[in-house]
Formats: structure tokens, sequence, C-alpha cells
């Protein structure tokens, strides 16, 4: 599986966080088993990075809405906001991830899923991530 199809997979799941229970996380990934075999690599790869981003998700906002002028989270678009969220996380805990690379994949995905505004608002925020 390529990498922006595992941040996809990724992406999918970590959307529903706004929408379920945090408790619901596990039953959520469940999900991903239907489509992987749960001993593939990339399952795990993706399920580990789930929980990593569920995790700090607290912690990523503050770090999103220091930056922000009149869109804290709470605001913004779902879409947005998990993208967002998956790439600071990726910009901030994954040293094998270069930050352009975060960035540009954010920002590629938000073309795809988001509003026609939604690339160049994650790529401005982004950019302001110390």
């Amino acid at each position: 599986m390529t990498r922006r199809k595992i941040r996809e997979q990724i992406f999918s799941i970590l959307f529903r966080i706004e929408f379920y229970p945090k408790e619901e996380l596990t039953e959520q990934l469940q999900y991903i088993s239907e489509d992987l075999d749960a001993a593939d690599p990339d399952a795990v790869y993706i399920q580990n990075k789930i929980l990593a981003v569920a995790d700090r998700v607290e912690e990523i906002d503050g770090m999103i809405n220091a930056v922000t002028r009149g869109w804290k989270t709470a605001r913004m678009g779902k879409v947005d906001l998990t993208l967002l969220r998956l790439a600071v996380y990726e910009i901030k805990f994954e040293d094998d991830i270069p930050t352009g690379v975060a960035i540009n994949e954010a920002v590629e995905l938000a073309k795809k899923y988001g509003t026609d505004d939604s690339s160049s608002f994650v790529n401005g925020i982004l950019a302001k991530i110390p």
C-alpha cells in the first residue's frame, strides 16, 4: 500500500473521532481490519498511528490554536481539522517524515476531500507550525 493510501486510511478513521466518543475508537479501528489483514504491517502501522494521534488530540489542537487567528479548532471544518491534526502529528512527533512531505500530503488530501478553500487553509496553518 502506498504512503498516500495509508494516510487516507488514517484520515478516514481519525475523521470519525469528531462524531463518536473516544471510547468507541477501538470499534472504529475494526473497519481497518475489514479492509486489511490484521497481521499486515500496514494495518499495524495505521492502527498505531491512529491511536497515537488520538492520544495527542488536545495537545495538537493547542498547537493549531496557537498559530491561528479567528479560526480556532472548534470552528474549523472537520475535514480540515482532521488533516491538520494528522499533519501536525507527523511534523512534531515523527522524525522519519519530513515537514514538507507532511504538509504536501495534507494539502493534496485537502484538495481531494475538502472544500475549494481547504488546501490553501491547511497549507497556511501548517506553514505557521514551528
